[in-house]
């Protein structure tokens, strides 16, 4: 069995910029002390001792607690998952060791170019998020009485949500029966907070012994989509990027311009982005966003095969048979557009999603999206600021663009 316990407890909803790490240190101190075990050591031997694994994850508007056990011993976690959750015992000991490992954790994202990258793309495009080396700097302001604020403020009933998966014939009445005598408060299912968003000039994160370029570019549109449109986005993306024999990362591939690249939709509550990202030598990187520009500009003018979105549509049917063979693979369907934008859409559908992909969908999107005026990219490299400048000027498409009034 498998399951997902999920709060809007995320970094955005931190009580103040100065403790923005807050939710991280939460989510970090949710295996420690709690009601039955004195700390974190005496809970994972007694989680553990079947074979069960639990791990936790926090995003800017998420805190998700994940289990997967035996079915023989579903209860026994999700009564560990209960107490870990509902009766921690934050204490300064445990406090001061997690502030030192989440510290730990951003310093090695620093020299992860690609971590590095993604929230200064985020700021450029209005988002109100700090980089990696903005919330660093807020850990030692994080106390002990900051942390149980922050958990009693979001860890309610009414701003839980949660996903099982597993054999659940004759258990779902138990479960729910379970799950209502957690004994959270009520509290209030917080509301995603809203972006004013732009579009900015490209941006260079120098590092010296950055021999090549780490790059992502995102373009976006203020909506959500409808789950037709981001299966029919994700068989763009599997054109463009999915394979070796995909128009852009299989094209670059045979040119030997890049080893790995890939695009993908993110569709959040309030926009969905566009986004691109990958490595690519300096003398290489002109020669591969040419490549972009010439693919994306053959989309946008509706040059795109029925041959190529059928292939597309039987790759993406294999995809779906495969995809259910276990319960963690089910449950990270679900948790994808139900925790992130609210969609529940049950897995059986999918295969109507697939069926009704069309080209004008796909052309129609992309022009949606290039056609925003809202867009960034970010490079990490040692080049000169010319030359990311000149990668971003490929990635402009004027007779697709909204033409914006003085």
């Amino acid at each position: 069995m498998n399951t997902k316990i999920q709060f809007r407890a995320g970094m955005r909803y931190a009580k103040k910029p100065e403790v923005y790490e807050i939710a991280h240190i939460v989510e970090h101190l949710a295996f420690g002390a709690n009601a039955k075990f004195r700390d974190e050591q005496e809970f994972e031997a007694e989680f553990t001792k079947n074979g069960a694994y639990h791990n936790a994850w926090t995003s800017d508007f998420s805190v998700c607690y994940e289990s997967e056990c035996a079915d023989f011993e579903w209860e026994r976690i999700l009564s560990l998952q209960q107490v870990a959750i509902t009766e921690p015992k934050f204490n300064e000991d445990e406090l001061k060791s997690e502030k030192g490992n989440v510290k730990a954790e951003l310093t090695g994202y620093m020299n992860d170019y690609c971590r590095l990258l993604w929230p200064r793309l985020q700021q450029m495009v209005g988002e109100n998020v700090p980089d990696l080396a903005e919330r660093l700097k807020t850990i030692n302001n994080i106390q002990l009485k900051d942390i149980r604020e922050h958990y009693r403020r979001t860890h309610t009933a009414h701003n839980m949500r949660f996903i099982i998966a597993g054999n659940l014939k004759h258990r779902k009445h138990k479960i729910i029966k379970l799950l209502n005598h957690w004994g959270l408060k009520p509290g209030e299912r917080f509301e995603i907070p809203y972006d004013s968003l732009k579009s900015s000039a490209p941006v260079l994160i120098r590092r010296k012994d950055a021999t090549n370029i780490t790059f992502a570019f995102s373009w976006l549109t203020p909506r959500k989509l409808e789950p037709s449109e981001v299966y029919a986005m994700n068989c763009l993306n599997h054109i463009l990027n999915g394979t070796m024999s995909s128009k852009i990362l299989g094209q670059a591939r045979k040119q030997g311009l890049v080893y790995s690249m890939g695009s993908d939709l993110s569709n959040g509550w309030h926009n969905a982005s566009w986004d691109f990202d990958g490595e690519v030598n300096v003398d290489s990187a002109l020669e591969l966003f040419d490549l972009i520009h010439q693919e994306i500009l053959k989309i946008l003018s509706g040059e795109i095969s029925e041959l190529d979105i059928e292939t597309a549509k039987s790759y993406a049917t294999g995809r779906y048979q495969m995809g259910a063979q276990t319960v963690n693979q089910i449950s990270d369907y679900y948790a994808d557009g139900y925790f992130t934008n609210g969609t529940l859409e049950k897995y059986d559908r999918m295969p109507i999603f697939i069926k009704n992909i069309n080209k004008d969908t796909i052309v129609n999107l992309a022009r949606e999206f290039v056609g925003s005026n809202l867009n960034a990219l970010v490079a990490v490299s040692s080049v000169e600021k010319a030359l990311v400048n000149e990668l971003a000027e490929k990635l402009k498409f004027p007779e697709f663009e909204k033409q914006v009034q003085a």
